[in-house]
């Protein structure tokens, strides 16, 4: 029995439209797991859109969406050369994140990505003079800054756009198009009177396939419940039931994803906090799952297996029965589904 994700099409479909209508130059992306949805999936809503391009992660990704899109498909990944299968269709436009990949795809349609401060990948502005000889004179498909999602005090990342503008206007390059990130439809539309000449495209994937949380839902079967008692060892581990209780196995383990983190960035005493007292049942062997029943959250009585998770119940409360699908609190870009269901 699966792990699914239910999607309200409806109300899912209405939230897009609600954002393609705030944003009519947004590019959606379907990248790495489709947020849950899987990329295919995804690529079909953006053509139900009526969009024009569609960004993906990898060059794989882009052969898997040319048959159910029929705009331009962006390749987010950066340019190596030989480091991806062979794609001749001429919608495809790559990312050159250094003046050698540059090189490579002159003649060839492409988006320059630029360093923003994010300081992940992209061209320097030392760069660019070298990057305008490389192409001599070849007019490209526009340039891209991926920027940060927090901002700490003093940072300004419609600013940074708007010097990376003229830093690539002093350089030679004509500024037709620019593809951001993480910024509001108020400080594109600052941009846009800025830098007139400019079209500022932004780039949309949670917002537009997650902003909607109640059109989405996991839910997890329960495969097997059993009685155990105080001191029953449990599980690979064996660690020992601390208390009368009841197991609850269900669909869902770390295949899917079901219990993988990847760490965080804390700011503020109360996260720290919060993470502190995790952090002491942790060592414990106390984690909290994110299948719930009867409204609370379950603890795990061992981490979770490939394929399944297994729960601890108090003895006072009514387990759930084998059939019966229990909530589940996932995060959906780690998330691989057993199936998606549209109703």
């Amino acid at each position: 029995m699966p792990l699914t994700l239910y999607v309200d099409r409806g109300a899912w479909r209405h939230h897009q439209m609600c954002v393609t209508e705030a944003e009519p130059d947004l590019v959606p992306v379907a990248k790495g797991n489709g947020y849950g949805f899987t990329v295919p999936v995804l690529a079909r809503a953006a053509a139900g859109l009526g969009v024009d391009q569609l960004a993906v992660g990898t060059a794989e990704e882009a052969a898997a969406v040319l048959g159910c899109f029929s705009g331009d498909v962006i390749i987010l990944e950066p340019y190596l050369d030989g480091a991806e299968p062979a794609l001749s269709d001429g919608r495809i436009v790559r990312t050159a994140a250094s003046v050698d990949a540059v090189r490579k795809l002159a003649g060839h349609r492409m988006i320059i990505d630029c360093r923003s401060s994010l300081r992940r990948q992209g061209l320097s502005r030392a760069d660019l003079p070298l990057a305008a000889q490389a192409l001599g004179g070849q007019q490209i498909d526009g340039f891209s800054l991926h920027l940060p999602l927090d901002r700490p005090a003093a940072t300004d990342p419609a600013a940074e756009t708007v010097s990376w503008v003229k830093a690539l206007t002093e350089s030679g390059f004509s500024v037709r198009t620019i593809y951001v990130s993480h910024l509001s439809r108020m400080e594109i539309a600052g941009l846009e009177r800025a830098c007139p000449g400019t079209r500022f495209r932004p780039r949309i994937g949670t917002q537009l396939w997650l902003g909607e949380p109640t059109a989405v839902e996991a839910r997890a079967t329960v495969l097997d419940t059993f009685p155990v008692q105080r001191g029953d060892r449990i599980g690979y581990r064996q660690a020992r039931s601390r208390q009368d209780g009841w197991v609850v196995v269900v669909s869902g383990g770390t295949v899917q994803g079901v219990g993988l983190e990847a760490p965080r960035i804390l700011r503020g005493l109360a996260p720290r906090g919060k993470e502190l007292l995790r952090s002491g049942l942790a060592a414990v062997n106390r984690t909290r799952s994110p299948f719930s029943w009867q409204g609370r959250k379950q603890w795990f009585a061992e981490p979770p297996h490939m394929l399944v998770s297994m729960l601890y119940l108090p003895r006072q409360v009514e387990p759930p029965q084998p059939g019966t699908e229990l909530p589940a609190e996932l995060r959906h870009t780690s998330t691989h589904f057993d199936q998606v269901i549209m109703r």
